[in-house]
């Protein structure tokens, strides 16, 4: 007999799968799970967070700075409900997780027992790939198999529930008889390549277009190169979605920024007057910023081919890894002669350049939030990692702030949920130990999670062999994006008991973790912040007072548009003048002739 549990086949199972790191916070329900990492110190690390929400988010975080499965543990009830919004932004945001939820022990199910929930029911939407509770030691090997070969196919995550009894029960012994399935922790990826057929109409589109338009997401994170290749034949333009900013190299002349509410006016012009579009491994919701319905054919390239036609229009869809299509495409494509199309598309790139500068030095009440994400350029390092908060920040980060090559930036791109940057940054820094860490965050964000993480650095960072961990929280005391959307969307003002937020000492609160706390209200200053903790021999959060009037505007011609909703929204605010002003001076700028 051996004293081997079914909690230590869990683990050893995870070990077998490649998983060095468990995100979670324990609860009786996993008992049995934390006793088996205790015993499997060394081989497996449990991080502890203080949320198991912020726990789900450090998975997703593991998974999107390392390319492999986020796995988070938690217990039954309050801790399985906790999980969900993470475990929604690895669904949205295509990310393989895995996690293992303790549930009550079997005899007692369907005796509304204490912290007893259906868990299949809740997790049967976020997990609709895979989710599974494990009724007999003999299933758990499988069940697990199942689950990480179905998140890595899939992209997604899975569920795995086990309940209390079921992890001390003795480890299985799997015999060859029926009902015993016996599977192996392994996984290969399909050699994914477009049909010929397909290519040479992919081809014979963009051959015949005039104004090719790439679209580029996170899907070509390893097509860089066959992008930037496929363009220069074409002579396109580049745009990327959000999360896909960090895959193609903004200083090229031809590549126009992120598209979208908050993107750059380049991006609304290339994509608003091109022929031709490629959409490369993006699913981008914003689909009123692409071109109007009818008004440019489409080829669209994605591994997963119910994506395929999933936002505009595709008269031709590639099936395939992004590299491998394009890489067969480009080996299709005539190569055009520099023409008119780039030289207009790479003016908008120049034109929306001086657009950003100028909007940055507009001054403001006490720092332009714009300008705290462009002083970081040209000082951000070039092996940083980087993780963005949701918020305004997001704008002044797709806006302003050019990425070193090769540096991975990362937020809830889809879901859009406040509070992920410091759960994906301690993530990221926990894989990458020898890298510094910056995150962009703001107020908002940081009361609702990102504070309490905070300690988790603290506790954590002297084990870094590179301790520095920048957070950077734009602290202007509002829920900015909410308040200029009520303003844009509702043409409501806006609404003091819903927007403004308590004034809190993030620079003290890291003074008291023993950490080192920043606190900047004068905009000369900020450079000299970011060298200071770019530079410091532990983790910084740099307090930046920031103006929670400059506009979020939209770029043309949606900006124009909604501009004139917002100034119904300021107008019936009683101090709305000053922000009005500052919409007027951004319009300003955006109707400058080219130049």
């Amino acid at each position: 007999m051996t004293d081997r549990t079914v909690a230590d086949v869990i683990v050893d199972r995870l070990s077998a799968w490649g998983v060095n790191r468990v995100f979670g916070y324990s609860g009786d329900g996993i008992n049995g799970f934390m006793g088996a990492l205790r015993r499997a110190e060394g081989r497996v690390e449990f991080v502890q967070a203080r949320h198991e929400e912020t726990a789900a988010f450090m998975a997703v975080g593991h998974a999107k700075y390392t390319g492999g499965v986020g796995v988070v543990t938690s217990t039954q009830g309050p801790g399985a409900v906790h999980l969900l919004n993470g475990l929604y932004d690895a669904k949205l945001d295509s990310v393989p997780v895995v996690a293992i939820v303790g549930q009550q022990s079997r005899t007692v199910l369907g005796s509304a027992y204490m912290q007893e929930i259906d868990l299949t029911s809740l997790f049967k939407d976020v997990a609709a790939q895979f989710v599974q509770q494990v009724s007999a030691p003999e299933q758990v090997p499988m069940v697990l198999d199942r689950a990480f070969r179905t998140a890595k196919a899939t992209s997604s995550p899975c569920v795995v529930i086990v309940p209390h009894d079921l992890q001390s029960a003795p480890a299985p012994e799997l015999p060859q008889e029926h009902g015993i399935v016996v599977t192996a922790p392994s996984w290969s990826t399909a050699a994914a390549s477009p049909r010929e057929e397909d290519l040479d109409a992919a081809a014979a589109l963009l051959n015949s277009a005039e104004r090719v338009a790439l679209l580029v997401g996170q899907g070509a994170r390893h097509a860089a190169k066959e992008v930037v290749a496929v363009a220069e034949k074409l002579g396109a333009g580049i745009a990327t979605s959000l999360l896909g900013k960090p895959y193609v190299d903004e200083t090229l002349p031809f590549a126009v920024g992120t598209m979208g509410h908050l993107g750059t006016t380049a991006s609304a012009h290339l994509l608003g007057h091109c022929d031709a579009l490629l959409i490369v491994g993006s699913n981008d919701p914003w689909t009123e910023f692409y071109p109007p319905p009818g008004a440019a054919r489409a080829v669209q390239i994605d591994i997963d081919e119910r994506k395929i036609g999933n936002r505009y229009p595709v008269e031709v869809g590639l099936a395939g890894d992004a590299a491998a299509a394009l890489e067969a495409l480009g080996a299709r494509l005539e190569t055009r002669p520099r023409g008119a199309w780039r030289s207009d598309v790479e003016a908008e790139v120049s034109r929306w350049r001086l657009l950003a500068a100028d909007r940055a030095a507009v001054p403001a009440r006490p720092i332009n939030p714009e300008r705290v994400v462009r002083e970081l350029n040209g000082r951000l390092p070039a092996d940083a990692l980087v993780s963005i908060d949701v918020g305004s920040c997001v704008y002044w980060y797709a806006r302003q702030l050019v990425l070193p090559p090769g540096v991975p930036a990362h937020l809830s791109g889809t879901l859009a949920s406040m509070g992920c940057s410091i759960p994906y940054g301690i993530a990221a820094k926990l894989a990458h130990p020898e890298r510094p860490l910056v995150a962009l965050a703001g107020d908002g964000a940081m009361q609702m999670a990102g504070i309490a993480e905070l300690v988790t650095v603290a506790h954590r960072w002297r084990q870094w062999a590179d301790p520095r961990f920048v957070v950077c929280v734009f602290n202007n005391r509002e829920l900015t994006e909410v308040t200029w959307e009520q303003r844009e969307s509702e043409g409501e003002p806006r609404f003091a008991a819903s927007q403004e937020l308590p004034d809190f000492p993030f620079a003290g609160y890291a003074d008291l973790l023993g950490l080192t706390g920043i606190r900047v209200e004068d905009p000369e200053l900020l450079g000299d912040a970011w060298e200071r903790a770019l530079a410091a021999d532990r983790p910084v959060v740099i307090d930046v007072l920031t103006d929670p009037e400059i506009p979020l505007l939209p770029p043309f011609p949606a900006g124009r548009e909604k501009a004139e909703t917002m100034r119904k929204g300021l107008a019936a605010e009683v101090d709305g003048g000053r922000a009005s002003a500052l919409l007027d001076t951004y319009l300003g700028h955006e109707e400058r002739p080219r130049v």
